[in-house]
């Protein structure tokens, strides 16, 4: 854990900064939402949770809120792990074809007619994406090469993606083909504090897993044969960011469906201010990631529309423009 360097200046200004912007954004993605409150109505909810508006405020859009920000925390976490293990400004969490696999386990339950079942689809999700998570990390156990690992995830993914669409076309009804779209396409709807908490045990496990790899990703920057020779236990390491990153995104895509753009963005937006160093970048990009999702959320509430917008159609509408300016701005650093 010491590897983070918590406890420098820089890094501390960074993380508290990010925090206080992500408490700020909750609370705004609490106070507003389609159905509008008064202030008297406001008042009643902090004096009497159990009131109306209390039940809007505490049982629908705080803990809506804490599921985009566990979520966000989860992918942009996993994102920079997944940039500093394989030394690519354009991995995410889905390049080792976790999330493909997640979203496979929970097409599969919602077409089989289990979705009924609590916590099957949820199940369902994070079983995939362990799945995926195991063979990806005994590969990285074998391989040195990034390419070589990126290659393997990508034909994982594919056959994810693919499999996906097997179920789409088997799908015993239209219905069932509905509701395996929605899913994928993302969302923290409906969410409670029960989905909170169980995502919570993955996730921690997951970051305890990054924050132990962080001194490998560190070392790697300076190549394979220094950090070979470093007397570090890389593969160890390698394993322990993959299992890390697997986790992260599996319980991310367990709780809220398959979003895309928060794990490649998240880290782009911090890793300047940590010097482009991996190790140090992991912690920023969690607040970040959590700091993109809870304000896409609330954009996906507020936005007029006949029917509420998907989290991941959101995500990809503002991230992809977003992300086109960072990777400018770091052409025009790179060109320097």
């Amino acid at each position: 854990m010491a590897e983070l360097r918590f406890g420098e200046p820089r890094q501390s200004r960074l993380l508290v900064g990010l925090g206080l912007v992500l408490v700020g954004l909750i609370a705004l993605a609490i106070a507003l939402g389609e159905t509008g409150l008064s202030g008297h109505q406001y008042a009643t909810a902090f004096t009497d949770p159990g009131s109306p508006a209390g039940e809007i405020l505490w049982q629908i859009r705080a803990p809506r809120a804490a599921a985009a920000a566990v979520v966000g925390a989860a992918l942009g976490l996993a994102g920079a792990v997944m940039q500093g293990l394989l030394r690519n400004p354009l991995a995410d969490p889905a390049v080792l074809g976790v999330s493909a696999s997640a979203g496979l386990g929970a097409a599969v339950v919602i077409a089989l007619g289990l979705a009924g079942i609590a916590g099957a689809v949820e199940a369902a999700a994070l079983a995939g994406a362990l799945i995926a998570g195991v063979i990806v990390v005994l590969l990285a156990l074998r391989l040195r090469e990034p390419e070589t690992l990126i290659l393997f995830g990508v034909a994982l993914s594919a056959m994810g993606g693919a499999l996906t669409a097997l179920v789409f076309n088997l799908s015993p009804s239209p219905i069932a083909t509905s509701e395996v779209l929605s899913w994928l396409l993302g969302s923290v709807a409906n969410r409670g504090w029960n989905d909170i908490g169980a995502a919570l045990a993955p996730c921690a496990v997951g970051a305890a897993l990054c924050a132990y790899a962080a001194g490998g990703l560190r070392m790697l920057t300076l190549g394979e044969e220094t950090a070979a020779l470093s007397g570090l236990p890389m593969a160890r390491l390698r394993a322990a960011a993959v299992a890390g990153a697997a986790l992260l995104t599996g319980a991310a895509v367990a709780m809220a469906g398959v979003i895309g753009f928060v794990g490649l963005a998240a880290p782009h937006l911090t890793r300047g201010a940590v010097s482009d160093d991996p190790a140090r970048t992991l912690a920023p990009s969690a607040l970040a990631g959590a700091m993109l999702l809870v304000a896409a959320d609330l954009a996906a509430r507020i936005i007029p529309s006949d029917e509420e917008l998907k989290l991941g159609v959101v995500t990809a509408l503002f991230g992809a423009p977003l992300f086109a300016v960072v990777a400018w701005r770091a052409a025009r650093s790179w060109r320097r």
